[in-house]
């Protein structure tokens, strides 16, 4: 299976990217093809709802790292989502990456799976329902289907982290 990760932390040693790279290391071992896009370590202009997408000229009007991602994201039979929970949601840097998703709407409504893979500090499970709930709603309204969900509550750096079972998880997922 071809697999896209996208990550959207900043920090390139924190919780989400430890949860990513132990997915990665359970789906390469498992035979999957991974790609990976760090999207806050790429340029992505929010979407401005411009709809020259939707016109004749039919791409983007932004000329940014989305040409990067975009072959990746319409070949991929899986697009897995890693961020922190922040203010109850996934980072900016996903949510920027989700809302371009719109200038391919058209091709990306298919039987792909997805993951929504979430690290915080908070303990309390109604901290990842904001991303949760727009996850399953986007995956809803793309016809994907939904492989997994996990949230690391309790995380607030990589020592916490290795203290539970949550990489073994993200390694099973993958």
């Amino acid at each position: 299976m071809k697999i896209l990760l996208i990550t959207g932390s900043p920090h390139r040693q924190g919780t989400s990217a430890a949860l990513s790279e132990q997915f990665i290391k359970g789906a390469m071992e498992a035979g999957h093809q991974v790609d990976r896009f760090d999207a806050a370590f790429k340029s992505i202009h929010p979407c401005i709802a411009c709809d020259k997408c939707r016109t004749g000229e039919k791409e983007c009007v932004f000329k940014d790292d989305m040409e990067e991602l975009n072959p990746m994201l319409v070949s991929a039979e899986a697009v897995v989502f890693s961020s922190p929970i922040y203010y109850c949601t996934f980072s900016a840097q996903i949510k920027t990456v989700i809302d371009r998703f719109y200038a391919n709407d058209e091709i990306l409504h298919n039987a792909k799976k997805t993951v929504l893979l979430t690290t915080m500090a908070d303990e309390t499970p109604e901290t990842a329902e904001g991303a949760n709930a727009a996850f399953l709603g986007m995956a809803e309204y793309l016809d994907w289907e939904i492989a997994g969900i996990l949230n690391a509550a309790g995380c607030g750096d990589t020592e916490s982290l290795k203290k539970t079972d949550y990489l073994i998880k993200a390694y099973e997922l993958g």
